[in-house]
């Protein structure tokens, strides 16, 4: 009975913007030479080479998803009036991956350390990387973190590639995270990866002893990506969960006018085994020995429904240690008043359990 009235709701707010783009498809071959760090180009074009790529990137993803290390962290202070809030100021470091835009090369995120961490062992001393979701301007997720901190786990907000203060002038949107250009999805989520095992070491070598992740909607997808290869990561809260990337692209209300570009071009199966490489499904046999919670929307038009039970289900069939999460509400409407209280509260009493 909720349903229509939730299903409505969902579609008026996802008109709010207005700026979405029908991109062009493409296959994207040039973006495989761009950032290194992985399998080299195959010979050829077009669909035969991306496949082939991509089968190379799936025989060994630890690579494709490890950075170099680095020391080249800068932590700027915040100005007095924010640090009496709580706000430590501005972590800013170099991407181990170099795309053609340079304000995208530099990683940029909000630091809310929770009071009285440096005297805490390093084994009691709990943080938390927050990935907010797609699109998410430069103040979303500011609260959480904030709130986190407040509760005892210290948070490190992460702005994502081609999002606010790392999105070139010719963009008003991330479009080139998700998009219909193949491989620059691909290699676009992985840099977000890599920026994220970059900031957790980080937050390693300020001695936090217990580090967790927690994502929403796109951001819940990159963050398990994250935590499959990264040993110090404890515990993930996946907010908003599907088991493959191209089914939530084809399917998904927020991403409608990206299947405009892919439609025609590529079908949904051939997508979703050329995005392999950012598919949680891919990645399930590296689940054990972590602990996750996973929050689905049950009226969720955006991570429809049926693929966040399909991940779940498959998770409990394989006896991996995991807890649900459900929310009586939408995609879009869990930033609404009372869900979003309600959601934060499952996922800061999951961390605070678990970390």
């Amino acid at each position: 009975m909720l349903a229509p009235f939730f299903h409505t709701w969902e579609r008026r707010l996802a008109s709010v913007t207005k700026d979405r783009v029908v991109r062009p498809f493409e296959w994207g071959e040039e973006w495989m030479e761009i950032g290194g760090l992985g399998p080299a180009r195959p010979a050829g074009s077009g669909e035969a080479a991306v496949r082939r790529w991509v089968e190379a990137v799936m025989q060994d993803t630890s690579a494709f998803f490890t950075p170099p290390p680095t020391n080249d962290y800068t932590l700027t202070p915040a100005a007095p009036e924010k640090a009496a809030t709580g706000d430590g100021g501005t972590l800013s470091f170099p991407s181990a991956f170099v795309s053609p835009h340079p304000e995208n090369n530099t990683v940029h995120a909000r630091w809310f350390p929770a009071n009285g961490h440096a005297q805490l062992p390093p084994e009691r001393r709990r943080a938390v990387l927050v990935m907010p979701q797609w699109n998410a301007g430069h103040g979303d997720h500011i609260g959480l973190a904030q709130l986190l901190a407040r509760f005892g786990i210290s948070a490190l907000r992460m702005s994502k590639p081609y999002h606010d203060v790392r999105m070139p002038s010719e963009l008003t949107r991330a479009d080139y995270i998700v998009s219909a250009n193949v491989v620059r999805t691909v290699q676009v989520c992985r840099q977000t990866v890599l920026d994220v095992r970059r900031a957790v070491a980080w937050l390693h070598q300020q001695g936090f002893g217990s580090i967790g992740l927690l994502g929403t909607s796109l951001g819940s997808c990159l963050s398990m990506l994250t935590g499959v290869h990264e040993p110090l990561v404890k515990a993930m809260a996946l907010n908003h969960v599907s088991p493959w990337f191209a089914d939530v692209v084809w399917r998904g209300l927020s991403t409608q006018h990206v299947h405009a570009g892919l439609e025609g071009h590529v079908t949904l199966d051939r997508l979703r085994e050329l995005w392999a490489p950012i598919s949680p499904w891919s990645y399930l046999d590296r689940l054990p020995g972590k602990s996750a919670l996973m929050i689905y929307a049950k009226y969720d038009l955006t991570f429809p429904l049926d693929l966040s039970l399909t991940l779940i289900n498959e998770c409990k069939r394989r006896g991996l240690t995991i807890e649900v999460g459900v929310l009586p509400c939408g995609h879009y409407s869990t930033g609404n008043a009372p869900f979003k209280f309600l959601d934060a509260y499952l996922m800061i009493r999951y961390l605070q359990r678990k970390l």
